[in-house]
């Protein structure tokens, strides 16, 4: 008797995002810390050990990294949290 087993949960589904919890955009500078050690993303997707794909969902904010890629990207690129990854106030949220 076999067992059926539930197909896994794609990683780059869209998740509910911060924004709709607190008007809060979770943003990053992932793009121009590649750049700026000549990486492509296949390179640092290969050195963070994730795909290529979400190295892109992750550049152009279609998927917030686990905090723990997030810290593995801080790792790889040499770069702090904060100089990654930054909180901004959408406008929609923004309060008088």
């Amino acid at each position: 008797m076999s067992r059926e087993r539930k197909p896994r949960a794609c990683p780059l589904q869209r998740r509910k995002t911060t924004e709709e919890d607190d008007g809060l955009l979770f943003k990053n500078r992932l793009r121009e810390a590649r750049a700026e050690r000549g990486l492509s993303q296949e390179e640092l997707a290969a050195l963070a050990g994730v795909s290529r794909q979400t190295i892109s969902a992750i550049e152009t904010e279609l998927f917030s990294p686990t905090a723990r890629l997030a810290l593995r990207l801080c790792m790889v690129l040499e770069r702090q949290f904060e100089e990654l990854f930054y909180m901004e106030r959408s406008s929609e949220g923004a309060r008088p």
